[in-house]
């Protein structure tokens, strides 16, 4: 799932209502990758603080892992502006 925001803010998320583990990529306006929640965990209230993004992709735990994703990495995505 891609959450989009209108602009680059503090970018915090939670698990409640999810039932299975996540990793969430936060990502810049430009789709750089500026950090990765891996594995988190399912029905969690704890605030998942992902700093500064315009958007996440919610992915099954251990793909951002088993595809070598990194901060640093782009992204692209029609929503992102290189």
């Amino acid at each position: 799932m891609l959450f989009n925001f209108s602009e680059e803010t503090p970018v915090m998320m939670w698990m409640k209502n999810t039932y299975i583990p996540l990793d969430m990529v936060f990502l810049s306006r430009k789709g750089v990758v500026t950090n990765i929640a891996a594995d988190t965990t399912p029905m969690s209230e704890a605030v998942i603080y992902g700093g500064r993004a315009s958007a996440v992709v919610e992915l099954n735990a251990g793909v951002a892992k088993n595809i070598g994703l990194k901060p640093g990495d782009t992204v692209r995505h029609s929503s992102f502006k290189p």
